[in-house]
């Protein structure tokens, strides 16, 4: 296990360096010039040249790609290029939010997507299984957006229950808190409990075929026996792999959900970067973000062997 581990490790440092590389790259080589957008459209090629030269984007590429891994690994992000504050400090200020939005997400992503494809499993073939069904279909293919504006449409602007936009920091109170993240979790949870429920209904009906389920069956064991403690913690593994990669995934989609309900987080940030050409900030929310995807990706990997000791030996 400590081998398996360790190897893991290894390659988590391997990957990261590819991202680093890549992302470094990627923002260099693609169309626009920060300095250019700072000078302005009348700006003289000699006063776009001495910004160049003032934010060091004039030095050769591997000279900037050493420099910015060497004030990365001392925990300097750099400072952003348009609000003239390091990158890390502006990055912890747009966390609450993309954090509150996630955890909220997963969690009713979870629980409800779970259920949902435990049910359709028990009744494959029935009424309830296709309907089911056909509601993960349905939220595996609207995009977010829509989701979003229909929603607010709904129930914020025609009913009147819930704000339309906006975000409360926990620090005013739970209630405002979660009344603002009511409709935003709901838009962003419907296509991952889409997701979660189909691979847990496929993989709950590979477990149910078994024999030794047929015998639990047969020995009198009740239905929820037999689908929480023989089949679910048999088909755990998929399960786990697929929540794990759509907590890390959901950045995507809260960069849509930030921005139609006008929530001041890590996507708003990272919009407003991109526009702006602000090659720190790109470069920071990435690796931290990427960071984050490699680690639980380690960390499912690592859980399998609580659903199935096997992989232990």
């Amino acid at each position: 296990m400590a081998s398996y581990i360790l190897r893991r490790m290894f390659s988590t440092v391997a990957v990261m360096a590819m991202v680093g590389i890549f992302v470094f790259l990627l923002l260099r080589l693609a169309p626009g010039d920060p300095a250019a957008m700072i000078a302005g459209k009348q700006a003289t090629a000699e006063v776009i040249a001495g910004i160049r030269e003032q934010l060091g984007l004039s030095d050769p590429m591997p000279v900037q790609f050493i420099r910015w891994v060497r004030d990365m690994l001392g925990g300097d992000f750099g400072t952003s290029i348009f609000a003239g504050r390091p990158v890390l400090e502006l990055i912890s200020q747009r966390l609450e939010p993309t954090i509150s939005l996630s955890i909220l997400t997963m969690i009713l992503s979870v629980a409800i997507g779970v259920c949902f494809g435990i049910l359709a499993a028990w009744r494959a073939g029935g009424l309830v299984d296709r309907i089911l069904t056909a509601f993960a279909t349905f939220g595996f293919s609207i995009p977010v957006f829509v989701v979003g504006f229909f929603l607010i449409y709904i129930f914020a602007i025609t009913a009147h229950w819930l704000p339309v936009q906006g975000y409360q920091s926990i620090d005013h109170g739970f209630g405002p808190w979660l009344v603002h993240l009511i409709l935003p979790t709901i838009t962003l949870s419907i296509p991952y409990i889409a997701f979660i429920a189909r691979i847990t209904r496929a993989s709950m009906l590979e477990v149910l075929s078994e024999d030794y389920i047929r015998t639990a069956a047969a020995k009198g064991a009740s239905a929820y026996s037999m689908l929480f403690h023989h089949a679910l913690k048999n088909a755990g593994a998929p399960i786990l792999t697929v929540i794990g990669l759509s907590f890390a995934g959901l950045i995507g989609g809260v960069v849509i959900t930030e921005t139609v309900f006008n929530i001041p987080g890590i996507g708003r940030l990272v919009v407003d970067a991109i526009n702006n050409r602000d090659y720190p900030i790109i470069q920071g929310v990435l690796i931290l973000v990427s960071g984050l995807y490699v680690l639980i990706n380690l960390g499912v990997d690592l859980s399998y062997t609580l659903v199935d000791p096997r992989i232990r030996y």
